[in-house]
């Protein structure tokens, strides 16, 4: 009416009062029930305040304190700009998000096997031949900070120069230097020089420890025949060892018989007819030793010597004389 107060609207209080006291409130619950209500403290006040100071305190003390372990270290970015790379043990920093905190290991050793399972990789070597090639290169992060802003894909990149450097290295060497033994040593020598080189020039805070090729064989599909080829050339190599080795032989025993001749060469000076009358006898006896007839043609002299018949008879003489001794 006319004479009555202004009313008001209700207040956020009268609302919630309102529907917890509400006929068919169902208990307190929903909107039809009312919200539900914290447990008071002893003296009457809510628990909301030392609810959220405890879990400010467990924020501060997740965010702030740091603890790492001897292996690590972590880089710390304020307001999303690098501030400081923190080292092992305990450290305090800002609360997150004012200052984070991301922990990487950077004594541990880095394995990566180029290319992955029983993938091919295809090499050219320098006499214009393909070796299939698999390799594991060592490293680990030497600078965390320029290994975490300087680089997108920091172990990508070691992937990639370092096969550009297996390339470039085995492009320099034969098949069989780049197959084993010390050519194998050197081409794992000079990788690793290249990629420290090329590394350290992207600024890339990685340490290469080493290079190890682990196989080093002719391409699958021709592999057959490189075989063969192998097999013949190491019967090759054996047949001039073998060659060597007889010319090694023939050549001592012709310095021998030179050593000789000259020794008769200096009894021939002394005495030349004595020389030569024996180095006949000699020659004669060697000769004939070896034949079952002689013609000989002199004046005076029978000119068929029976050599056999007269063997016989000096054979058979020794034996008959100890049987006539019997009689």
């Amino acid at each position: 009416g006319p004479g009555e107060a202004p009313r008001r609207g209700p207040s956020l209080e009268d609302l919630f009062r309102g529907r917890s006291g509400a006929p068919g409130g169902g208990g307190g619950r929903g909107f039809g029930g009312g919200m539900p209500r914290l447990p008071q403290r002893p003296d009457g006040r809510s628990w909301l305040p030392a609810i959220a100071g405890g879990v400010a305190l467990i924020w501060l003390g997740l965010t702030t304190a740091h603890m790492l372990g001897p292996k690590e270290q972590g880089i710390v970015v304020t307001l999303g700009k690098y501030s400081r790379t923190i080292g092992p043990g305990v450290s305090l920093t800002l609360p997150w998000p004012i200052e984070s905190v991301t922990v990487r290991d950077v004594t541990s050793i880095q394995r990566n096997t180029i290319p992955e399972g029983e993938a091919e990789k295809l090499m050219l070597t320098s006499d214009q031949n393909l070796v299939d090639i698999s390799y594991l290169v060592r490293w680990n992060i030497n600078d965390l900070k320029l290994y975490t802003f300087q680089l997108a894909d920091p172990e990508a990149t070691v992937k990639e120069v370092a096969e550009a450097a297996m390339r470039a290295s085995i492009a320099e060497v034969p098949l069989t230097d780049a197959m084993g033994g010390a050519g194998r040593a050197l081409i794992e020598q000079n990788v690793r020089a290249r990629m420290q080189a090329v590394l350290d020039t992207y600024r890339a805070g990685v340490l290469i420890q080493g290079v190890e090729i682990k196989k080093a064989d002719p391409p699958q599909k021709v592999i057959d025949a490189f075989q063969k080829v192998t097999a013949a050339q190491q019967d090759a190599q054996r047949e001039m060892s073998n060659a060597q080795a007889w010319a090694q032989q023939i050549t001592a025993r012709a310095q021998g018989d030179a050593a000789a001749f000259d020794k008769v060469y200096e009894q021939y000076k002394l005495a030349p007819e004595v020389t030569r009358r024996r180095m006949y006898y000699e020659t004669m006896e060697r000769v004939l030793s070896n034949n079952d007839k002689v013609i000989m043609a002199a004046p005076g002299v029978n000119s068929y010597l029976p050599l056999p018949e007269l063997r016989k008879k000096a054979q058979a003489a020794p034996g008959a004389a100890p049987a006539e001794g019997g009689n």
